[in-house]
């Protein structure tokens, strides 16, 4: 057993540092291709730190651990939102920049409300995985020609937080540049074997799923990246870079990694009852939730923080009494959809009618 957990924190180490390497390699040359900051910082930056559940997902994929290949992206997404979020706001309150609550939030949403609709039929087929990569390509190509319209100011905030992200290197480096993509590459792979491996005989071991493992271990291990990006911003002050990189990353984790998941996979990627009963609905829900948190003040206050790690303990607790099969899982689980998410929801709606009143005062 100590191997395997060896063998998990090879893993990850492996994968954060090839997704670091891949992001400083890419986003240098395309800054000295003439891509603009604005699109580095929009493209390469936010979706580079979804490159490890892209590794984890993918391989888990083309080897038939399927529960390994969703669990891992439900999870994350959970985790973004519920972790990240949570504890970004408890170490200062979080400003929303206007563009994520208008655009940025609302697509994540229509992307969680999609998956769902894709998965009723019990999985993910190579048709929908094309349709959610199209997608993914579509809403690429929208912000690069986005961003050719926004204003000096905005290009210049993006500017600021890719040189603070990536360094440039006085000279022309694209050699070295090239050998960062390329290592950064090699390293995701070998991780994301190293890791499904070793969770998967954890699994074995410990004779809990596969898709537990994947929900949790996996899933915040291959956050860690987003972990990092979020906190830093947060403790430097920089204006909802913290936000927008967790809503960029669920965004990219659900039309890409699932997408290409889904057009490698051997067959479809079944989705199991218990993903489609519980955890899809509180991805979503925790997606929606998002929104008027977002609009009230276009802040995340420290209480609202509170609320979303509070949120993720209780997510934790239910995956625990369900590898356990205890009697109070089909409770809890009744209590999570049928009272807490609905109220918490509500009062949400609620708190957003009040402040759109209070606007138009």
């Amino acid at each position: 057993m100590l191997i395997q957990v060896f063998w998990t924190g090879v893993g990850l180490v492996l994968l954060v540092a090839g997704a670091d390497a891949l992001v400083r390699g890419a986003s240098r040359l395309a800054l000295a291709f003439g891509v603009s900051p604005l699109v580095v910082g929009l493209t390469v930056v936010a979706f580079g730190t979804s490159a490890p559940e892209m590794a984890v997902s993918v391989g888990a994929a083309q080897v038939g651990n399927v529960d390994i290949a969703i669990g891992n992206v439900v999870g994350s997404n959970i985790f973004n939102v519920l972790f990240i979020l949570g504890v970004a706001a408890m170490i200062a309150p979080l400003v929303v920049n206007a563009q994520l609550i208008r655009q940025e939030v609302p697509v994540m949403i229509a992307a969680s409300i999609l998956l769902f609709v894709l998965c009723v039929d019990g999985g993910i087929s190579r048709v929908d995985g094309a349709l959610l990569f199209a997608l993914l390509l579509a809403y690429t190509v929208f912000l690069v020609v986005q961003s050719r319209r926004q204003s000096a100011a905005t290009r210049a905030e993006y500017a600021q937080a890719v040189e603070e992200a990536v360094p440039q290197r006085r000279g022309d480096r694209r050699a070295a540049d090239v050998g960062y993509v390329i290592g950064g590459l090699a390293l995701l792979v070998l991780g994301a074997r190293t890791l499904v491996d070793a969770a998967v005989t954890i699994a074995s071991l410990l004779g809990v799923p596969e898709l537990i493992v994947g929900l949790t271990i996996v899933a915040a291990g291959t956050s860690l990246p987003e972990v990092a990006a979020s906190i830093m911003a947060t403790i430097r002050g920089e204006r909802d870079i913290a936000v927008g990189n967790v809503i960029g990353s669920n965004t990219f984790n659900i039309l890409g990694v699932l997408g290409v998941s889904a057009l490698v996979a051997p067959g479809q990627l079944t989705v199991t009852p218990s993903v489609l009963a519980f955890d899809l609905p509180v991805m979503t829900a925790v997606a929606v939730a998002c929104l008027p948190v977002f609009f009230t003040g276009r802040t995340i206050a420290r209480w609202e923080g509170l609320v979303f790690l509070g949120y993720y303990v209780a997510y934790t607790a239910y995956l625990i009494l369900a590898t356990q099969r205890h009697e109070a899982t089909e409770a809890f689980s009744d209590a999570m959809l049928g009272f807490v998410l609905p109220i918490t929801l509500l009062t949400l709606v609620v708190s957003l009618s009040g402040e759109l009143k209070t606007r138009r005062n």
